[in-house]
C-alpha cells in the first residue's frame, strides 16, 4: 500500500452508505466511459445484484466514503462458482490517489477467502484510467468485444460501443 492508501479504510458496505455510493456511481454514469447504466437503481436492486461478502467501501479518515467496489456472480451454473464480475468506482476528488488500488486489493482478498478464483469486467477502452489502474493490480486483458451495446444515454447515445474484456486470475485459488 501507498502512503496515500495507508489513511483509507476498506470496510463492508452498510445501507446508510448508500447515499455516497449512489452518487459516487451517478458520477462514474455522467462520465459516459464508466457504465451502459443510465441510471443509479435503488438501492435494493442494487443490493440484491451483488454478493453480500463482497460489497466495499473506501473511506477517508474523516468518514466520507471515496470510493466502492462490488461484485455479481456470473452465472447461476455450479461450474461458474468461481467467476465474478466486478465493478469498481472512485469519487472525482479521490481519484489518483490511490483509493482505486485499495479497493481492488481488498476485493481480490475478500473473494480469494471465498474460493473466488476469477474476478473480470468489461471496461471501455476509453476509459484508460481504469484499465491502467487494472493492469497494476493483477488484472490482464484477455480480449475486445466489438460493438457490443449501444449506449442509451450521453454524447454516446445510440452509438455502438466496444469493451475490453480484463480479469484477474487467483494466483492461490
Amino acid at each position: 500500500m501507498t502512503a496515500q492508501q495507508s489513511a483509507v479504510t476498506i470496510r463492508s458496505m452498510r445501507e446508510d452508505d448508500w447515499p455516497a455510493v449512489r452518487g459516487i456511481y451517478r458520477e462514474g454514469i455522467a462520465t459516459g466511459h464508466a457504465t451502459f447504466e443510465a441510471e443509479v437503481p435503488d438501492w435494493e436492486r442494487f443490493t440484491s445484484s451483488r454478493l453480500p461478502a463482497h460489497r466495499l467501501v473506501a473511506e477517508a479518515p474523516e468518514g466520507g466514503i471515496l470510493g466502492w467496489a462490488a461484485v455479481s456472480a456470473v452465472s447461476a451454473r455450479p461450474v461458474y462458482a468461481g467467476v465474478v464480475e466486478h465493478s469498481v468506482y472512485v469519487a472525482a476528488e479521490a481519484r489518483g490517489k490511490g483509493v482505486g488500488a485499495a479497493l481492488l486489493q481488498a476485493l481480490a482478498a475478500s473473494t480469494e477467502r471465498c474460493g473466488i478464483w476469477t474476478i473480470q469486467a468489461s471496461v471501455f477502452p476509453e476509459n484508460e484510467a481504469s484499465l491502467k489502474l487494472h493492469l497494476a493490480n493483477g488484472f490482464a486483458v484477455v480480449g475486445r468485444r466489438n460493438r457490443i451495446a449501444r449506449m442509451s444515454y450521453g454524447p454516446s447515445e445510440g452509438q455502438w460501443r466496444d469493451t475490453v474484456l480484463i480479469e484477474r486470475r487467483s494466483p492461490v485459488v
